[in-house]
């Protein structure tokens, strides 16, 4: 299996192969078996976070924080539903300071659950809300600095001076919180780096994680320790890669404050529930986290039920089936890299990643079966149309064709009832009918479990280049056991394209089907490993399947079928419907294939996450939008009632639209 580097990351005290290798034990416990990391225990209130608590659930209202009732009775739906934490944005003084009356009214109704003020530019109201409720959050990018876009080159002398400022700037505060009892979450969104730390390490994961250490160090000077920490990113690469840095950073400096997860700007549905779980739950699989935030456009009180099926994955996880270790580690958590294989048929090599439906589970395939997977057949012209997320395989189980399929599906079936004379289908072997297979100059698909890879077979299929390793795992810690079966196969230098082959319990409902490959799969995809899916499960039908395989590809990007939403959850700054403007942008553009679209309700992060995406649509004003060429304004405050039109002629003059079909 060929290693190819896509993108690497300098992290300068991890430049050489042995010490990157070894920082990669630190990150986790155990990368190989469940094993929660050791925070230390901050108190919220009379809620503990971290340390031996359990992973808490929060979330954050959508209500003007000055209508007091609205905002406590959203509260309420959001506790009621299990959220444990109520974020509350506090944009300016006076809202700080109706926070009172909102924790004086929870408290009344019997609501005890401690609250959290959302702070970015106005130092003022963090110190207000910090004598009023249990926890402020402050951005870094935002506190401190304003964020100017501009490249400034930095001397030691100046860099220093710069930390001095937001020392005086932010020690208040700290002072406050100290005195006070209050809980302080110091929370980087990727984007809104400050202009210094662009300068200095770049639009990075490792950008992102000085830019919390230089407030927590500033804590820390002042003997203030009731921190927890969170590294937000729409793209789950980043936020993954940003967390496991800030571990190990934290562990070289005496440090081990507890983790906050979220995935920002996730969006809303199947997309908002794929995108967080590829994010979250590949953290959560290594043991990292200590409280999560899913965050979807949707009422807030429907990320709860979202956020307790990821966590609850893990209550019963200590105590798996041992996996064994692998040694040397080839896989480096801090640098995304693609490791590439040879290429079989259309698998592996430079194509993207490959789904495989399975139909075994039917009784019976008719032409009409393949809309599920993006096929439709128009009869009159004798011809198939083929849509962005149509599958590349279908596995037909016992089931037989009885139709002229189009010609850029391939069939897998099984050796027993394989068809050979039949074009463009292949047989599915276990070890020992790939032992005994005599025509190995056909291309076949070999369905092995992590725990039977061994030698002797690296030896066969290190000979035999028409083989596709469809790579499955029994163990309850499924992600990492199947990680270090490709660890076993990118050692023994076998150069197969693998399938990431998934199946879940029958009585696993459908949204944790959903939920569960995203973290399984879409965790290895993450680290550059596998060449296909393949989800074979009862709860959903060949439909679902189908899309959640190419959901997890776009949450990964490694396959791109669809247009990419970075839609925020909305909130008490959001100056139009997050859900109902998300709708309409949606229905004119999401034809377009591959472009980035940013919705956001606020200026607070709207220009931020705008980097990340080709065009931005940004709340400026009470029925006022700003949109956004990348990080660039173009038009500033247009009226609402026809900012979705001037979206959509914006994308057509810098020459990215095309026609509906």
């Amino acid at each position: 299996m060929r290693f190819f580097l896509l993108r690497i990351l300098v992290i300068p005290s991890f430049q050489s192969k042995f010490e990157t290798i070894n920082a990669m034990k630190n990150y986790s416990r155990d990368i190989f078996n469940y094993s929660r990391y050791q925070s230390r225990e901050v108190m919220v209130g009379k809620i503990g976070f971290g340390g031996a608590n359990p992973i808490r659930i929060q979330s954050m209202t959508t209500t003007d924080t000055m209508d007091t009732i609205a905002t406590v009775e959203q509260s309420i739906r959001m506790i009621e539903a299990g959220c444990e934490l109520v974020r509350i944005t506090a944009p300016s003084i006076k809202e700080a300071n109706n926070l009172k009356n909102i924790k004086e009214e929870l408290l009344k109704r019997g609501y005890d659950t401690p609250l959290v003020a959302d702070i970015h530019y106005t130092p003022k109201a963090a110190e207000i809300a910090a004598t009023l409720i249990e926890k402020v959050r402050v951005n870094p990018g935002n506190y401190a600095d304003k964020k100017r876009f501009e490249e400034i080159e930095y001397t030691e002398a100046t860099y220093h001076s710069e930390l001095k400022r937001i020392k005086e700037r932010f020690s208040p505060l700290v002072k406050i919180c100290k005195s006070h009892g209050t809980a302080m979450r110091i929370g980087t969104n990727h984007g809104s780096l400050s202009d210094r730390i662009l300068s200095r390490f770049g639009d990075t994961p490792l950008g992102m994680v000085e830019s919390a250490l230089e407030f927590v160090r500033i804590c820390e000077s002042l003997d203030y320790h009731q921190i927890i920490l969170s590294m937000k990113a729409s793209n789950p690469k980043v936020m993954i890669e940003a967390y496991r840095l800030l571990v190990v950073k934290m562990q070289e400096e005496g440090m081990n404050y507890p983790l906050h997860l979220g995935v920002t700007e996730a969006g809303e549905g199947e997309d908002g529930r794929i995108k967080s779980a590829v994010g979250i739950g590949t953290l959560l699989e290594d043991g990292l986290g200590d409280t999560v935030r899913v965050s979807l456009t949707e009422e807030p009180e429907f990320e709860m039920p979202v956020a307790i099926k990821l966590v609850d994955r893990y209550k019963n996880r200590p105590g798996h089936k041992k996996i064994e270790a692998v040694i040397p580690n080839p896989i480096n958590p801090f640098e995304y890299s693609v490791f590439r294989s040879a290429s079989v048929l259309n698998i592996g090599g430079n194509n993207v990643p490959r789904v495989i439906s399975d139909y075994s589970h039917r009784e019976g395939i008719f032409q009409c079966s393949l809309i599920n997977i993006g096929y439709v057949y128009k009869p009159e012209l004798d011809k198939w149309n083929i849509k962005d997320n149509a599958s590349d395989f279908i596995f037909l189980g016992k089931n037989k064709l009885d139709f002229e399929i189009p010609g850029t599906l391939s069939v897998i079936q099984e050796l027993k009832n394989w068809e050979e004379t039949k074009a463009n289908t292949y047989p599915l072997l276990n070890f020992v009918e790939y032992q005994a297979f005599k025509k190995k100059h056909i291309p076949h698909f070999l369905s092995i479990e992590v725990d039977e890879l061994n030698p002797e077979l690296f030896s066969l299929l290190n000979k035999d280049p028409q083989c596709v390793i469809v790579l499955s795992s029994n163990n309850e810690h499924a992600m990492p056991h199947l990680r270090a079966g490709f660890m076993k196969l990118i050692n023994s230098k076998v150069q197969n394209p693998v399938v990431i082959f998934r199946k879940y319990l029958e009585n696993t409902d459908a949204e944790n089907v959903q939920l569960y490959a995203s973290t399984d799969i879409g965790g290895l995809f993450n680290e550059g490993l596998g060449q296909g899916i393949w989800i074979s499960d009862k709860s959903l039908n060949c439909h679902n399947r189908n899309s959640l395989s190419f959901g997890i590809l776009q949450a990964t990007r490694t396959r791109i079928s669809k247009t990419e939403y970075i839609s925020c959850p909305s909130c008490g700054r959001t100056l139009f419907d997050l859900q109902e403007t998300t709708a309409k942008v949606r229905a004119k553009t999401q034809h377009l294939k591959g472009l980035k679209i940013g919705i956001m309700g606020c200026i607070v992060n709207g220009p931020g996450e705008m980097a990340d995406a080709d065009y931005g649509y940004v709340g400026t004003g009470k029925g006022l939008i700003t949109l956004y060429k990348e990080k660039e304004v173009v038009k500033k405050n247009i009226p609402s009632s026809g900012a979705v039109d001037e979206l959509v002629e914006l994308i057509k003059n810098y020459g990215d639209w095309v026609e509906p079909a």
